[in-house]
């Protein structure tokens, strides 16, 4: 829970001497929403702050940064940009709404025998005969009565539905009867399959219509809740959302196609990296409160994953930038592993020193816990939970819960504490997700941040609590202070290096229980603690490391030194996130597809098909279909672009051999974001 005291201290806006396109750019974090005001055309950072992120409402935190940020003329605001965790979040927590999958084509048996309905992010899946094969023609007629059928049978059960057919890219036209079908009995959004990835991956596909079927109404509310807050702040400017590869869509777009704002928080900060350092080539590390985040810049921009973004274990074919994250922030929690070995995360808690803060007796019971002596108290009892709000309605939770909550009411209590009231001995045998995930109850313990505080480092809360916490590890461990901070750091650099190693290799990084990779963990554990006598061993990175987040002066240091390579820290680097949701250029691509047409027997080419999002048209000759899907790609992604919010996009084309006799014509239109006036 690291917060820069000199986010505080930037200049504020004159009203007398107002630039000319001040932005302002929001990065919800999953520890921190961080806000930005800049100067669009000099990219001057003109004030910022940091606020808490509020999982159960974003809107609050959005606005309480706002705020804080006390705009001279919220009138002179000339686009609001914001990057957002919410969908990840939204999935890796099951808060996605309930969807209806149609699977129009699918083979039952193939599913079932590669057990690949786990990965269609919905439990609620049904198969519809009809679909159509790699040449675009039919498979099978549609079965339209079975559909509605279905439709009607599931309709109450379900928030959304979602369509894919079976090579909807090559034909949609399954899909569209299928929508029209719907429409017609009940008034649920509908997504299409081809109308969000023309690839002919068919479980990929659908489940990406599944999620965005499932957050559609999530970021609806979240994007009414920001208009809110700006409207509360007297902000009337353009709503840009960051995507997934560091992109902006406008709100309209996002509300559409909320699946392309995966990793969009990581992205915004990778961009926000290389948009504050000037680097062209570089590797983003940006540590923040919950996690590490690892990017890759090349000639400027940021790598962007060619197999589409994972979430939550659910594959999917939205483009994003590649990324790596590690359980590893300031705010995660140290524990005792197997071993004694000290573990960090991946689990966040509020920092001992900042509960201590606020509850002062937390401080007198961690300094008299401490003081115990034999038998030596288990780094366990550092765990406290406490209440963080009142619920609005507490006639949901169950007895347990309700019990937790009442005895929580008095003030913050050691885990052991609660559970021994309860007469209970393990947090397993209670589930609390619902009051972690609503902040209802908060939990508490050892983390990064009360390291700093003892090293003075980072000091804006209570000292002695982070040292009393300290004291219990280390008189469990029978070693002295120094020896265990020493032993922590060893563990962080350890954990970053692997991860930039796993990163930037895309190999395994060998364990001490590995078998065959003698060599490979020796020379790993060598580079990190030279303990060799005739043997020096090294990494070299030839790009830099740029540093983003509060954290990362701090614990990226000794990561920089063991790569042999510097570690830039840019101006503002502590809110580099926020900076990247308004860095990133308006992006539109539009792509069709041209794939023979076969005589009967699928002998000779009798013509070519050109498949487009609205409809598949019949042309004999190559060259003039490859004219036509030019012409029509590039129309229609400058037009998607302009309303996307693009300013004077500029269109580039290009011819993609996918297959034999088979092109994707590839329209991207690019444009900056275009500022209100």
């Amino acid at each position: 829970m690291i917060t820069p005291l000199d986010c505080h201290e930037v200049r504020k806006v004159n009203k007398k001497n107002q630039p000319e396109s001040l932005v302002l750019g929001i990065d919800t974090g999953g520890t921190y929403t961080d806000g930005v005001l800049l100067e669009y055309n000099t990219h001057r950072i003109i004030a910022a702050h940091k606020s808490l992120t509020t999982k159960r409402d974003f809107s609050i935190g959005i606005e309480n940064v706002i705020k804080e940020i006390e705009l001279a003329d919220p009138a002179a605001i000339q686009m609001v940009s914001i990057s957002t965790t919410l969908a990840t979040n939204a999935i890796a927590e099951g808060k996605g709404k309930r969807v209806a999958l149609f699977l129009i084509g699918y083979d039952p048996d193939l599913i079932d025998s590669f057990d690949m309905g786990n990965r269609f992010a919905t439990p609620h899946y049904f198969y519809i005969e009809g679909g159509h094969d790699l040449h675009g023609g039919e498979k099978a007629p549609l079965d339209l009565q079975d559909l509605l059928e279905k439709t009607r049978a599931v309709q109450q059960k379900v928030d959304a539905i979602a369509v894919s057919s079976y090579f909807s890219p090559r034909n949609p036209d399954h899909e569209i009867r299928a929508q029209n079908a719907i429409a017609s009995v009940c008034d649920l959004p509908i997504v299409l399959g081809h109308q969000l990835s023309t690839s002919l991956g068919s479980v990929e596909r659908a489940t990406t219509a599944a999620l965005n079927a499932s957050l559609l109404a999530v970021l609806q509310e979240f994007i009414i809740a920001v208009r809110r807050a700006m409207e509360n702040r007297g902000i009337n400017a353009p709503l840009m959302v960051v995507r997934g590869d560091g992109t902006l869509m406008n709100d309209e777009f996002a509300a559409q196609s909320p699946v392309e704002t995966i990793h969009s928080g990581p992205a915004a900060s990778a961009i926000g990296g290389r948009f504050l350092s000037g680097e062209d080539q570089a590797l983003v590390l940006d540590v923040g409160g919950t996690t590490t985040d690892l990017a890759l810049i090349k000639d400027g921009k940021v790598t962007v994953s060619e197999t589409g973004a994972s979430v939550s274990g659910y594959q999917t074919k939205v483009k994003a930038a590649n990324l790596f994250s590690i359980g590893l922030g300031g705010d995660s929690q140290i524990r005792m592993g197997r071993g004694n070995q000290i573990t960090i995360g991946p689990e966040r808690v509020v920092p001992l020193a900042y509960l201590a803060h606020l509850h002062p007796n937390v401080k007198e019971r961690l300094k008299a816990l401490s003081k115990r002596g034999w038998p030596a108290p288990y780094p366990r009892e550092l765990e406290y939970w406490f209440m963080q709000r009142e619920a609005a309605d507490h006639t949901t939770f169950t007895a347990r819960e309700q019990q937790v909550i009442d005895i929580l009411k008095s003030g913050p209590k050691p885990a052991t504490e609660v559970l021994k009231t309860m007469g209970l001995l393990d947090p397993s045998q209670i589930d609390l997700d619902n009051l972690w995930r609503e902040e209802i109850i908060g939990k508490s313990g050892f983390t990064p941040t009360d390291i700093l505080h003892i090293e003075a480092k980072h000091t804006p809360w209570d000292i002695e609590a982070s040292q009393a916490a300290l004291s219990v590890f280390s008189h469990y461990l029978n070693w002295d202070e120094d020896r265990f901070q020493q032993a922590f750091w060893e563990t962080v650099t350890e954990k970053i290096t692997k991860a930039v190693l796993h990163f930037l290799t895309e190999k395994e990084i060998p364990t001490e229980n590995g078998t065959g990779h003698d060599l490979a963990l020796w020379f790993l554990n060598n580079t990190l603690i030279p303990a060799h006598d005739q043997l020096e061993t090294s990494v070299n990175l030839k790009i830099p490391l740029i540093g983003i987040g509060a954290p990362a002066k701090v614990i990226l240091d000794k990561t920089a030194q063991v790569f042999n390579t510097k570690l830039v820290l840019p101006e503002h680097y502590q809110v580099a996130n926020a900076a990247g949701a308004v860095a990133g250029s308006v992006m539109v691509t539009e792509e069709i597809l041209i794939y023979p047409q076969l005589s009967a027997g699928n002998v000779d080419v009798i013509g070519y098909y050109l498949q487009a999002r609205d409809g598949r048209e019949e042309i004999e000759e190559f060259e003039q279909a490859i004219d036509k899907a030019k012409h029509i790609a590039g129309e229609n992604a400058l037009s998607a672009a302009l309303r996307s919010g693009a300013d004077n996009p500029q269109v580039e084309i290009e011819v993609i051999q996918d297959g034999m006799d088979s092109y994707r014509i590839k329209a991207k239109a690019v444009g900056k974001p275009r500022l209100e006036g």
